[in-house]
């Protein structure tokens, strides 16, 4: 593989680490988000999350209930190593339930809520699905307080590419409890364009009051979950070739808790001249009808520190607009505007299908990898490694030596410009470190550790190019799963999640091993073959995935029963792995990852930064560290 250490600068970088800052993150409570798995005919496998805002040597106690009777302690001993345990004596035919109590300095805590035990290790949501539609694209949020995820639920009938004439259907979103119960469902009407390049949604707690919010954009025709119409209901903005091309765009915050428009602004930025979209990005073209202009793409992101804000993007093929949303104390505004402008701007033509927000100087505040390019916390340009627009992108501290995060970027270089196809470079300096295929359109790619021989994370794309190492070399024949990945099993290693199975790579033979295949269920999206979702939803640190059955009426949420020594705060408490769980229903989906290596050899993380709100439902307060 090439290397090199060119640096493609547009401004004055940090040179040093910042010190870390002081302010801390608001982020949403969790409750102790017990799971118990039926895994044999006495034996059942418990797990629970330490939660980020605990000291690290907080221990626990596990308690079996049935009935009225007094509760049982399992473990003789606090647990310490661990967040799960296996109870190899359950009285499976009394429906046993089972909670936990965290012991600090030898006292015991607050009990959890009681978990009763699943039969399979899936968990079943009954869904509403409008006749010809489907369950897609799915996000999570407390809706309620109560310190339990809800689904936020992309209901999706006939869509279309933006490249593509034609009708679609009116996207719909649903809202529901764990157990089914539908919350609300928002339509947006036939104004707003169903298409995976189109239609994004961020749900996030903007303002700290421990219920999340739905933002997306809106249009005249769009229906919130109280039945309110917004704008004109009697206009129809669609041409003959099924575009939207004209009329009103607007932002819209919903209510979590109803789905109620809480505030609308105009979108930022409008259409302006459908031709001034182009530039060196994709195919170095050009167009005029439609294709380049509505290439949408969104995010959340802590840009002062404390509280999210949500990300609306318009364009990556040549002009980006970056909008940033502040709601806060019952006001939606503006926080701050990027704009390239135009194809000779370094920064034109340097986006991807999908974004990344991480802290990459550390001084507290995001910044946001948009593909090729990266801009600070303030809204300004950083860099631009000039690679251009590409179809997948991850960002982690993949490399354990390394205090920096790096990013690893698919690229699509299908001119005949020179630039790699594939690239890891530096997330706060934008320097190169290495790349590959040089003038290729390469469609996927992955990064995560999937073999202990090597420090850090490997690297790997389609097609059998070889499985490389942070350094840049070929270790060994690459997995042909590029879509996913997931924390599954007992070791730090990641495994590989695509279509609807997860496989472990056995390194040491160069072959995927299945280890879970979801029955009745598919994915998403097509040959991107993705997820409704997958994130630490409950249980410890290990990650759920979200599948839509075939008849497309119900939800799966599959959670892993292999024990594990390890022991981790709940990944939802990583708040750049909370956002990228928050953007990744967004353009082509992509994994989450966390701001620390994860993975094998790794060093204990610090515990986060951050500061949750109390459990009540309403009024809800902050509350520091325990």
């Amino acid at each position: 593989m090439r290397k090199t250490k060119t640096i493609f600068l547009s401004g004055i970088f940090l040179l040093l680490s910042l010190a870390q800052a002081t302010a801390q993150r608001q982020m949403e409570y969790l409750d102790r988000g017990v799971v118990a798995v039926q895994t044999g005919d006495y034996s059942v496998f418990v797990s629970w999350r330490l939660l980020g805002t605990e000291p690290a040597e907080t221990a626990f106690n596990l308690y079996r209930k049935i009935g009225n009777k007094k509760p049982v302690k399992l473990n003789r001993k606090p647990i310490t190593e661990s967040t799960n345990y296996i109870d190899t004596n359950a009285a499976l035919n009394l429906s046993p339930a089972y909670f936990v109590r965290p012991v600090l300095n030898g006292k015991e805590g607050e009990a959890s809520e009681a978990a009763a035990v699943w039969s399979r290790n899936y968990l079943t949501v009954p869904l509403q699905t409008p006749e010809g539609y489907s369950p897609n694209d799915a996000s999570v949020g407390d809706l309620n307080g109560d310190g339990q995820y809800e689904l936020i639920v992309h209901m999706t009938g006939r869509g279309r590419d933006n490249s593509s004439n034609g009708l679609t259907d009116e996207p719909i979103f649903h809202a529901y409890t764990l157990d089914g119960k539908l919350l609300w469902k928002i339509n947006l009407g036939r104004n707003i364009r169903e298409g995976a390049h189109y239609t994004q949604f961020i749900v996030i707690d903007m303002d700290g009051d421990g219920i999340a919010e739905f933002a997306c954009k809106t249009a005249d025709g769009t229906v919130d979950g109280t039945g309110k119409v917004m704008g004109d209901a009697t206009k129809d903005w669609r041409d003959e070739n099924g575009l939207i091309l004209q009329g009103p765009e607007y932002f819209t915050v919903f209510d979590g808790r109803t789905g109620a428009a809480l505030a609308t602004a105009d979108f930022i930025p409008g259409r302006g001249d459908l031709c001034g979209w182009g530039g060196v990005g994709g195919n170095g073209g050009n167009d005029c009808d439609g294709n380049r202009v509505d290439r949408f793409l969104a995010g959340a992101a802590y840009l002062d520190g404390e509280l999210p804000s949500v990300l609306m993007c318009r364009g990556y093929y040549g002009r980006s607009v970056i909008a940033t949303w502040d709601w806060r104390n019952g006001k939606l505004t503006s926080r701050w505007v990027f704009d390239s402008k135009d194809g000779e701007n370094p920064f034109s033509g340097q986006g991807n299908h999908s974004l990344s927000v991480n802290d990459i100087d550390s001084d507290g505040k995001d910044e946001v990898i948009y593909g090729a390019m990266a801009l600070d916390d303030t809204g300004k340009g950083l860099y631009s490694t000039g690679l251009r627009h590409g179809d997948a992108l991850h960002v982690s501290q993949f490399d354990p030596a390394n205090p920096d995060q790096l990013v690893w970027g698919i690229h699509e270089n299908e001119t005949s410009e020179s630039g790699y196809g594939v690239a890891l470079y530096n997330a706060r300096t934008g320097e190169i470190i290495w790349g590959g295929e040089e003038g290729q359109d390469v469609g996927r790619g992955l990064a995560a550790d999937i073999d202990p021989r090597n420090p850090g994370a490997e690297m790997w794309w389609n097609g059998d190019k070889g499985l490389y190492n942070v350094k840049g070399e070929r270790i060994s024949k690459s997995p042909a799963a590029t879509n996913f990945a997931i924390w599954w099993d007992g070791d730090l290693l990641r495994e590989l999640l695509n279509s609807n199975y997860i496989d472990k790579w056995d390194y040491e033979q160069e072959q995927q091993v299945r280890l879970l295949t979801a029955e009745e269920c598919t994915s998403n999206n097509d040959t991107k073959a993705t997820p409704a979702l997958s994130a630490d939803l409950f249980g410890d640190w290990r990650e759920e995935v979200i599948f839509r059955t075939e008849d497309n009426q119900s939800l799966r949420i599959y959670t892993t029963t292999i024990p594990t020594k390890h022991r981790l705060y709940t990944l939802m408490h990583n708040p750049q792995y909370r956002l990228s769980v928050a953007w990744q229903n967004v353009g082509y989906n992509q994994p989450p990852h966390t701001s620390y290596f994860l993975g094998h050899g790794m060093k204990q993380p610090p515990r986060p930064n951050i500061i949750t709100s109390q459990k009540t439902g309403t009024n809800q307060k902050r509350t520091k560290r325990l």
